[in-house]
């Protein structure tokens, strides 16, 4: 079963002590009394960062991460209350439990609004823990920690709390209608059109893969020289990442959060990416053996900072909403808030 905050039995004896929807994650209390709101969250990302890194430990041999998928239903989360896809690291978390527990669905909800549909959480379940991100009240800013409170000028600061969430296949009582995909030829033929509508400039006929700063350049060998189409776009998506970070787009610098671990983080942005862009053209995002140099780095960095992963998948998550925002008449996903 999926890890994460409880089973259900616990949660029904919970659910009428929490306000609003989702049930929010709680630590232990601490030995001197109630812990504070920072130590809440931050027990919430060690948690959910811990659970990515074994995830990747366990990938590892086989250079397969929580982020590559199959392109199916479930590499698409969706909260069942609001009809809206999940976000950054809360994909890589649904992601690593369905995988893990074997679920053949993306639809996710509390216990609460599982209830609300007439559904039930099996007894014995247990739910994953994910961050519900909303903009920051005056509450928030008083209760945070100096840092937290804190956000550089210009920038809209995020609050997180821990909910706790179902999968559809650990539910009863709850039919959805099958989901049409488009065909294999027709996926490719979008997922072609969508990088055209990108306006990176691209070269396919290179030894290697890989982006030209100094040029602001994608350079790709040619079709033919990957075992699949599947391949091909993963790389090419992976690549167009990358260029997300040049000045005039998104101008993304990562030396001064990661220091000298920038170089790997960049690289899990850029997969991360390429993962969601995959996933939302339905195609499969597959493992890739040169990025085996990168899997120590990753572990260590994420061990070493525990919300490492949120600040690169946020990193990812801005790039696939600035490619989604460049395809033509596109309804993108551009929220403030997150339901959990």
């Amino acid at each position: 079963m999926a890890t994460g905050a409880g089973d259900a039995e616990s949660e029904r004896s919970r659910a009428d002590a929490v306000t609003g929807e989702g049930l929010e994650e709680r630590p232990p209390a601490a030995r001197c009394g109630v812990p504070t709101m920072s130590d809440e969250r931050a027990s919430i990302y060690e948690r959910i960062t811990n659970q990515i890194v074994a995830a990747i430990e366990a990938g590892a041999a086989t250079f397969r991460m929580p982020w590559h998928h199959d392109g199916s239903v479930t590499t698409r989360p969706t909260n069942i209350a609001s009809g809206r896809g999940y976000r950054g690291a809360n994909i890589l978390v649904l992601w690593a439990a369905a995988e893990n527990a074997h679920f053949t669905s993306g639809i996710w909800g509390t216990y609460r609004q599982w209830i609300a549909l007439g559904a039930q959480v099996r007894q014995g379940e247990r739910g994953t823990t994910i961050i519900f991100w909303r903009l920051a009240s005056a509450e928030d800013k008083e209760s945070a920690s100096a840092d937290e409170a804190s956000a550089p000028a210009g920038r809209t600061r995020m609050f997180g709390r821990g909910y706790t969430v179902f999968n559809r296949c650990q539910v009863d009582g709850f039919e959805s209608a099958e989901i049409q995909r488009l065909d294999e030829a027709e996926r490719i033929r979008h997922a072609d059109a969508f990088f055209n509508a990108l306006r990176i400039p691209a070269q396919f006929d290179a030894a290697s893969a890989f982006y030209r700063p100094s040029d602001d350049r994608v350079f790709m060998p040619s079709f033919s020289a990957f075992v699949d189409p599947l391949a091909f776009y993963g790389v090419l998506y992976h690549e167009a990442g990358h260029a997300t970070g040049a000045k005039h787009r998104l101008d993304r610098n990562l030396e001064k959060r990661f220091s000298a671990r920038a170089a790997a983080m960049e690289e899990i942005v850029a997969e991360l990416t390429a993962a969601f862009i995959l996933a939302d053209l339905d195609l499969a995002f597959q493992p890739r053996p040169d990025h085996a140099a990168y899997v120590a780095n990753w572990i260590e960095a994420l061990k070493n900072d525990p919300r490492a992963i949120f600040a690169s998948a946020g990193q990812a998550q801005a790039a696939a909403d600035w490619m989604h925002a460049m395809q033509p008449a596109t309804e993108h996903m551009l929220p403030n808030e997150e339901m959990a």
